[in-house]
C-alpha cells in the first residue's frame, strides 16, 4: 500500500465527515484509454461542428505528449512547464521543443503571470488529450501556408468548446457506458476502506459534477459488487450531491434539489438537508445543515483547481489530493537512484572548483594581475570534463520519466508549479484513495519540519 504525504498536520480523530469527488478519485479511470477516446471525439467534433478539414482525423493520439501541470500559451501556440516560481523550465511550440535562446526572445521575462487570460492551465487528468491535440494542431497549422485552421487562440477556444460539448452531450459517457471494463478500474480495497470508516462513526458524502444517471452507473459498477455491511452505495454515503458544478459549489449559494433514486425526478428542498441524493447546492449550505465546523470535514479530490484550491480558500475544509502520477514517479526515482548519486558526486567535485575560480578571478581583478591565469584555465578544463560526464547522466535520469516533460512534480532541480500548488492547498496527498482508506481512521498525520535555504549547511572553502 502506498504512503500518505503530509503538507499540514491532520488528525483523523477530529474528522467527522469525509467527502469524495467521484471521477479519478472514488472511481479510477484507465486514463490512457479514456484520453484516447477524448482525442478521437474532439477531432470528430472539430470536423463536424467547427469545419476543420477531415485530414485532421489522421492525427494519432500519444498519451505521453502532455502531463498535468502544463500551461498553454494560447496566443503564441506554446506549451510551457513552470517551476514553483512560475519560471519557464521546458517549452514547446506545437510538437517541437523551444531552445533556451529562442525562449528568451519570446518571453522577455521567463516568469509567467497566470492571471493573463491567454494562459490556460492543464490541471486535471481529463485535459491530457486536450493539451496534446493543441500541440498537434499548432504544428499542422505551421506546416501549411494555406492552412484553413484558425489562429492559435481560435484553436484553443475550439478545443475548449468541443471538449465541453463532448462532456455535456454524452458523447464520452455513452462510450464509457457501453465499455465500462475498458475505461473504469475497480478497487475492492476502496469499498472495504469506506465501510471500515463507517464503522468508526465517520459520515461519508460524495460531491461530483457528473449527473445522477452517470453517477449511479459508475457506483453500481465500482461499489455495489464489493459492499459487505451495506445493501448498496446508497447506504454507504449519507449524502450524494450530483451536478455540483464545482468549483462554484465551493463559492456560490446555489439551491439543492432532492433526487428520487428510483425515478430520477427532482423536488425542491425545504428545510435542512437530510441523508439522501441531491443535485446542485453549495458547500456553505451543506456545512451549515450538517452543523459541522469546517475543520471537521475532509474532502478528497484529484482536481487541484476544481476540488482543492477554491475549497481551501473559500470553505476552510481540510483537503486531500489524489495524484496518480506520483506512484510511477516514486518507482522510477528509486530505479534511478544510482544515476542520481553519480550526478551528485560529480557536482560535489564541480562546485568547489567554481568557487575557487571565482575567488582567483576576483583576486586578479582587484590586484590587476594575471598570475592565476594558468591555474584558472586548468580548472576550467577540469570543469568542462565534469560537465561532459554529467550531461549524459542527466539525460539518462530524465529519460526514465515522460520523454517530453520529465517529472510531473519537478521542473529540473526545483519543484514544478503543479507541485507547488499541491504543497500550498492539499493538507495531505497520495497516489490513490485506497492509500488513505487503508490507514486507521484514528491516524494523526504530522507534517515534517521543512528545511529552508538558510538551514542548509553550505560548505564554502575560504
Amino acid at each position: 500500500m502506498g504512503r500518505i504525504f503530509v503538507n499540514r498536520t491532520l488528525n483523523l480523530k477530529r474528522i467527522g465527515y469525509l467527502g469524495f469527488d467521484m471521477d479519478h478519485t472514488l472511481v479510477r479511470y484507465n486514463s490512457a484509454n479514456f484520453e484516447e477516446l477524448a482525442h478521437r471525439t474532439m477531432l470528430e467534433k472539430l470536423v463536424s461542428e467547427k469545419g476543420y478539414p477531415e485530414s485532421i482525423l489522421k492525427l494519432q493520439f500519444s498519451y505521453d505528449r502532455a502531463i498535468r501541470g502544463l500551461v498553454i500559451d494560447k496566443a503564441k501556440g506554446n506549451v510551457l512547464k513552470l517551476s514553483r516560481y512560475s519560471a519557464i523550465r521546458v517549452s514547446y511550440h506545437g510538437i517541437h521543443p523551444i531552445d533556451y535562446r529562442e525562449q528568451g526572445k519570446l518571453y522577455k521575462s521567463v516568469y509567467i503571470d497566470l492571471r493573463d487570460p491567454n494562459y490556460l492551465s492543464i490541471d486535471t487528468s481529463f485535459s491530457i488529450a486536450f493539451a496534446g491535440l493543441f500541440m498537434q494542431l499548432v504544428d499542422l497549422k505551421d506546416k501549411s501556408e494555406t492552412s484553413t485552421l484558425p489562429d492559435y487562440i481560435g484553436i484553443a477556444d475550439d478545443l475548449t468548446y468541443v471538449l465541453d460539448r463532448a462532456h455535456r452531450d454524452g458523447s464520452l459517457k455513452e462510450e464509457v457506458r457501453r465499455n465500462l471494463d475498458r475505461f473504469i478500474l475497480k478497487d475492492p480495497g476502496v469499498v472495504a476502506g469506506l465501510e471500515r470508516y463507517k464503522k468508526h462513526g465517520k459520515k461519508l458524502f460524495l460531491v461530483t459534477n457528473s449527473d445522477y444517471n452517470y453517477t449511479k452507473l459508475l457506483l453500481d459498477y465500482c461499489i455495489n459488487p464489493f459492499v459487505k455491511s451495506h445493501k448498496s452505495w446508497m447506504e454507504v454515503f449519507d449524502h450524494v450531491i450530483t451536478s455540483a458544478n464545482k468549483p462554484r459549489f465551493f463559492v456560490d449559494s446555489q439551491r439543492f434539489l432532492r433526487i428520487d433514486p428510483d425515478t430520477g425526478s427532482m423536488t425542491n428542498v425545504n428545510g435542512k438537508l437530510e441523508p439522501g441524493i441531491y443535485q446542485g447546492g453549495s458547500a456553505n449550505i451543506f456545512t451549515s445543515d450538517l452543523n459541522a465546523a469546517p475543520d471537521e470535514i475532509l474532502y478528497i479530490g484529484d482536481h487541484i483547481y476544481g476540488d482543492i484550491l477554491r475549497l481551501k480558500k473559500d470553505c476552510a475544509w481540510r483537503t486531500a489530493l489524489v495524484v496518480e502520477e506520483i506512484e510511477d514517479e516514486i518507482k522510477k526515482e528509486r530505479q534511478n537512484q544510482a544515476v542520481m548519486e553519480k550526478i551528485n558526486k560529480l557536482m560535489e567535485q564541480k562546485v568547489p572548483l567554481e568557487i575557487k575560480i571565482d575567488k582567483l578571478i576576483s583576486e586578479q581583478i582587484e590586484t590587476g594581475s594575471k598570475k592565476h591565469d594558468e591555474q584558472i584555465r586548468s580548472m576550467l578544463s577540469e570543469i568542462s570534463e565534469i560537465d561532459k560526464a554529467i550531461s549524459p547522466l542527466i539525460k539518462q535520469q530524465q529519460s526514465a520519466f515522460n520523454p517530453y516533460w520529465a517529472e510531473v512534480m519537478r521542473a529540473g532541480i526545483e519543484e514544478s508549479y503543479f507541485a507547488y500548488q499541491v504543497e500550498r492547498f492539499a493538507c495531505v496527498y497520495m497516489a490513490r484513495l485506497e492509500d488513505l482508506l487503508h490507514v486507521s481512521p484514528r491516524t494523526y498525520f504530522r507534517s515534517h519540519r521543512r528545511p529552508q535555504a538558510h538551514d542548509l549547511d553550505a560548505k564554502v572553502d575560504e
